[in-house]
């Protein structure tokens, strides 16, 4: 990077560090540490809900994935706004009635404490595993920019944010969360409009969108049902569904962003318009990845995104990577070419463009083939490094295209996004083990000094496991999907708890506590022996509970009449 590069970086992440451990000063009281003292307004909400789960996975790896599988990623949210509208309904009034820290807490009340510990425990595994891949998403810039290792970006990138989390909890994260998602929106819009202005002379934004269509990218809808398919308008609308509604509805990730609220009328109003605008959010950021997909098609691309593990090919095995480098030089010559040739017969009306078109899309095949067996023979060359290199084909787009200031001002995005929704995770996981763990089975009733200091040191705790979680991040492929096939493996459970809970007032805590077990089991035996797609499990796990609760009333009603 260029020295403009840098201290746009540099300035602009000192700057939100210095905003958030100012506006986060003179915390007395863990009403205001964890809640914010409840006075947070419904834009506030709104931009802390979108933050949080816009994490830098979503602006680093969620153009990858369009790039590798088109965009019907984007069908992953058709469920969330009628996952909104419930939540909206049953689970804020609860949560504000009862004036709660955590979701859990609730639980306690209606069942019994060691149904809130078991549901707490499988949120803060799941939550703490999640974070640290969501530390390792920006430690990929600061490695591939520095050319240092890994490791030491990991400790860094996740050291740096815990400052102003440490210091000034949920209100310097909703203050922080505002201005950076107001730099990251302004920024990617910004990028994309550079993507188009890029393009070789003549190729404007409608040529670009018709080659991203002909190579199949523009696949936002699939209607074919397949219960292998991770992303069809049956998983989004169905298992999309009941993965919203078990994220905002029961992680205190999401829960702990509306709970800060004023009254529940902000804390819906920001809930209902997070369901109106993620999915136009998302579509815009996974176009992005189609554009790029055109934007390779024209000019050439690398043979391999992740620069640094080619390189490592190459010097371990230099006649091999000749070999494919021949071989992807006279492919990218000829799908060029091709794709050149397909805007100028559509322009003409040509009735040689089928013909063009599926000589094209052989090519493209050849291509992704091609890739396939260089990843391969990466992957086999033990160097430890990610499986694929999806989550570097934007980055790779950013560092050798963008103008000086503006490469900066991306990788300051990735930052921003990374430390927004890791703030608000590393607040919700010391909110759940101090009060849902911590004191709950402590015997000691602390002051509001005292309780203020053990929310700090859960911070610290879990920003560290966190940190640790990172180290071990580097085999999971795309990191979009890897963060939500986790989340999916516990929040069915998770979810079926609340839902018998809110609508099932007959079953009781022992019924439901071994219910969530056997359903935690279901799920991660569905999930081991590949038998449905990912968000299919979420839809499983719910159920599950429900089912091992009916079963277990029925068991319990039979066996008092027996007796």
């Amino acid at each position: 990077m260029s020295n403009i590069d840098w201290t746009v970086l540099i300035v602009t992440l000192v700057a939100v560090v210095v905003y958030g451990v100012f506006i986060g000063r003179g915390q007395k009281s863990n009403e205001s540490y964890l809640k914010a003292d409840n006075k947070m307004p419904w834009y506030i909400v709104l931009i802390g809900i979108m933050a949080t789960q816009a994490s830098a996975i979503t602006f680093l790896s969620a153009p990858g994935q369009a790039y590798t599988d088109g965009m019907r990623f984007v069908q992953y949210y058709f469920g969330l706004p009628l996952a909104m509208i419930v939540i909206c309904i049953t689970f804020i009034p609860i949560f504000q009635r009862l004036n709660v820290y955590t979701a859990y807490e609730y639980l306690e009340n209606r069942f019994d404490k060691k149904t809130r510990v078991l549901t707490s425990l499988l949120f803060l595994f799941s939550r703490g595993l999640s974070t640290g891949i969501s530390i390792y998403a920006p430690s990929i810039i600061l490695s591939s920019v520095l050319n240092w290792n890994i490791y030491v970006t990991n400790v860094l990138t996740g050291g740096i944010l815990l400052i102003y989390t440490y210091i000034g909890g949920a209100k310097a994260i909703a203050h922080t969360q505002k201005l950076q998602f107001l730099i990251i929106l302004g920024t990617m819009a910004f990028a994309g409009y550079l993507l188009i202005q890029n393009m070789p002379d003549g190729i404007g934004f409608n040529d670009a969108l018709y080659l991203a269509g002909k190579s199949g990218k523009l696949n936002v809808i699939t209607t074919e049902f397949d219960w292998k398919d991770k992303y069809n308008i049956w998983s989004g609308l169905i298992g999309g569904f009941f993965l919203a509604l078990s994220y905002f509805g029961t992680d205190q990730s999401q829960v702990g962003r509306y709970i800060t609220a004023k009254d529940n009328t902000n804390a819906k109003m920001g809930l209902l318009l997070n369901g109106l605008v993620k999915i136009p959010m998302q579509f815009a950021i996974l176009l992005i990845g189609a554009l790029l997909f055109a934007f390779f098609s024209l000019k050439p691309a690398p043979i391999y995104f992740n620069e640094r593990s080619y390189e490592y090919l190459k010097e371990k095995q230099p006649e091999q990577a000749a070999v494919f480098e021949k071989e992807h030089q006279d492919l990218q010559i000829k799908f060029n070419a091709e794709s050149k040739e397909i805007l100028k017969l559509k322009e003409q009306n040509s009735p040689q463009l089928a013909k063009t078109i599926q000589d094209f899309k052989d090519t493209q095949s050849q291509v992704k083939a091609l890739h396939g067996r260089v990843e391969e023979a990466i992957n086999n060359s033990n160097y430890n490094a990610e499986k694929t290199d999806t989550n570097y084909i934007f980055l790779y787009f950013v560092k050798n295209t963008l103008p000086a200031g503006m490469i900066g001002l991306l990788f300051a995005v990735i930052f921003l996004a990374s430390w927004g929704s890791i703030s608000a995770a590393l607040n919700s996981l010391a909110a759940c083990s101090l009060k849902d763990v911590h004191l709950l089975y402590s015997k000691e009733i602390p002051d509001d000094k005292t309780e203020l200091k053990y929310s700090r040191l859960h911070t610290l705790a879990w920003g560290i496991f966190s940190i640790g979680v990172a180290m071990f991040a580097t085999q999971m492929g795309s990191l979009i999907e890897a963060v939500n096939v986790l989340g999916s493996l516990f929040y069915g459970p998770i979810l079926g708890i609340f839902l018998v809970a809110f609508y099932y007032k007959k079953i009781n805590g022992p019924n439901v506590f071994i219910a969530a077990i056997l359903s935690e089991i279901t799920v991660i035996a569905v999930y081991q022996f590949d038998i449905v797609s990912f968000l299919w499990l979420n839809v499983i796990g719910a159920a599950a509970v429900i089912i091992f609760s009916a079963i277990g009333l029925l068991f319990y009603k039979q066996k008092t009449v027996n007796s």
